[in-house]
C-alpha cells in the first residue's frame, strides 16, 4: 500500500489544442488495487456460497462459523445483509472488478487517465467505504454478530477507500487547490494510523459490546 510519485498531469497526445488532464498512481498503488480487489471478490464470492448454503441447508466450501457471535449465518437472512432484495455478497462479486480494472488500467496507460475516471472510482470507493462501516454497524448493534467473510470485506475496503482519496485529492483529481492536495499528502503519510484507527473503531465497539473475544474460548 505504499505510495509512490505519480507522474504530473499533462495534456493528451492526440488532441493538442484541448487541455485534457492526466492522471496515473505510482506502481504500487495500481498494484494494491488489483490485490484488494481480487481478495475482495474472492471473498465476497465465498460469502455467495454460505448465502447458498443457508437457503438450501448444504455445505458451504469453507464454513464460516467460528462461535455463536463470529458467524454469517445470523447476518446473511437479515434485511441489511439484502439491501437490494439480494444477497450483498452479489454486489461485492460485481463492484470489486472495479479496483482491479483500475489498477490494471493506470498500469496499461503510462501516460495516465482522464480525471473523470478517477473521479466516478474515487465516487465508487467512497460509497463502499460508507456501506461497510453500516453494515459493521448494524452486525455490532442491532444483529449482535460478526459474520468473518464480512470482515475480511471490511478490512480490504477501509484502507482502499484511504489510498483512493489520499491519492485523489494529491494527484490534483479534485482540482489543484493546494489545501486539497495537502490532505491528500497528509493522509498518504498517515496511512498506516489511519487504517489502523479505523479498524480498531469496529474492533473496540464489537468487543464491548459483543465480548468477541470471550464467545472463543
Amino acid at each position: 500500500m505504499s505510495a509512490e510519485p505519480e507522474p504530473a498531469p499533462g495534456a493528451a497526445p492526440s488532441d493538442p489544442s484541448a487541455e485534457v488532464r492526466l492522471h496515473r498512481p505510482g506502481r504500487g498503488l495500481a498494484a494494491w488495487w488489483i490485490v484488494a480487489g481480487a481478495v475482495g471478490g474472492t471473498v465476497a464470492f465465498l460469502l455467495y456460497l454460505e448465502y447458498v448454503g443457508q437457503l438450501t441447508g448444504s455445505t458451504p466450501l469453507i464454513s464460516c462459523s467460528i462461535s455463536p457471535i463470529v458467524t454469517c449465518g445470523p447476518n446473511l437472512l437479515t434485511p441489511g445483509g439484502n439491501l437490494l432484495g439480494f444477497s450483498n455478497s452479489i454486489l461485492g462479486i460485481m463492484l470489486f472488478f472495479g479496483p482491479v480494472y483500475a489498477g490494471a488500467a493506470a498500469l496499461a496507460a503510462p501516460a495516465g487517465l482522464r480525471t473523470w475516471f478517477w473521479r466516478v472510482y474515487a465516487v465508487f470507493v467512497a460509497g463502499a467505504f460508507v456501506f461497510v462501516h453500516v453494515l459493521a454497524y448494524r452486525s455490532v448493534f442491532e444483529y449482535g454478530s460478526l459474520c468473518p467473510w464480512c470482515m475480511v470485506v471490511w478490512l480490504v475496503t477501509i484502507p482502499l477507500f484511504w489510498t483512493v482519496a489520499g491519492w485523489t485529492l494529491r494527484a490534483g483529481v479534485w482540482g489543484d487547490a493546494d489545501g486539497a492536495r495537502r490532505w491528500g499528502a497528509g493522509i498518504l503519510s498517515w496511512l498506516p494510523l489511519l487504517v489502523v484507527l479505523d479498524y480498531l473503531l469496529i474492533g473496540v465497539a464489537a468487543q464491548l459490546r459483543l465480548d468477541v473475544i470471550g464467545s472463543l474460548f
